[in-house]
């Protein structure tokens, strides 16, 4: 199964602890964010990774040539020259892999007790373009979805801004949910990535722009067994759920 793992952001928000390195080798109980998602991910079947680079991303080059890529047949997508945020990111490193099989798109620090490969067989058995694993927690900008779990819009709760493809969409009467970080996409998704003009754009304004052409289809996580490592606050509550379902 092939999984990407997206290593490429700045880790801005993580302050010093990313003043010499990218936010993918920060050590969280004595690995990198990276070693952990490469051995979590191996142990859930999957085989072939791509992880995208760009801050430090020589450091990440030899920390993988230093360890023999933990065994795993992984392939770099080097934005060095330019980040490609996280939809630019996704259509570039999809095309290193060599079959049409479907991608996990995992953040490097996102971690979760979610089942990721219950999370893959049942993208690929709804026939969905992409899964996105989702939660009822509260965010600033929340994606809302029907009674059938398919994307219909997005807001963002700080500025009132309301988007969706159809019109008069009233987001009142749909289900809000905050996107989970980890999702699944087919490889019918990159004719459309094709068909953005800018090298650099985000997966999620993809997703909200193109809802009514592709099937976007939710599935809902437990909120209690989630963290975004990306911040020094939240580190001892990614260690709790590193030993409860990492080790």
């Amino acid at each position: 199964m092939n999984a990407l793992i997206l290593a490429a952001g700045l880790g801005t928000r993580l302050g010093k602890l990313t003043s010499d390195r990218p936010k993918a080798l920060v050590e969280v109980c004595g690995r990198t964010m990276l070693e952990h998602q490469l051995r979590h991910l191996s142990a859930a079947g999957f085989d072939r990774f791509v992880i995208n680079i760009h801050h430090f991303a020589p450091k990440v080059k030899a920390f993988l040539e230093e360890h023999q890529n933990f065994g795993q047949d992984i392939r770099l997508s080097d934005e060095t020259d330019l980040l490609l945020d996280t939809g630019g990111g996704i259509r570039k490193a999809m095309r290193l892999f060599d079959d049409e099989q479907p991608v996990l798109v995992h953040n490097v620090d996102i971690f979760s007790s979610v089942d990721l490969k219950a999370l893959y067989s049942g993208h690929i058995e709804s026939g969905a373009d992409s899964t996105l694993l989702v939660a009822q927690r509260s965010t600033s900008r929340y994606l809302y979805f029907d009674t059938s779990g398919m994307l219909c819009g997005w807001s963002n709760e700080k500025t009132g801004q309301v988007r969706s493809p159809y019109p008069g969409f009233d987001k009142s009467r749909f289900t809000p949910c905050a996107f989970q970080g980890i999702h699944v996409v087919s490889r019918t998704l990159l004719p459309l990535l094709d068909e953005v003009p800018e090298p650099r754009f985000s997966i999620t304004d993809f997703y909200v722009d193109n809802a009514a052409r592709l099937r976007l289809r939710s599935v809902l996580s437990d909120p209690g067994n989630w963290v975004d490592a990306g911040k020094p606050e939240t580190l001892e509550r990614a260690s709790q759920i590193i030993r409860a379902y990492y080790e």
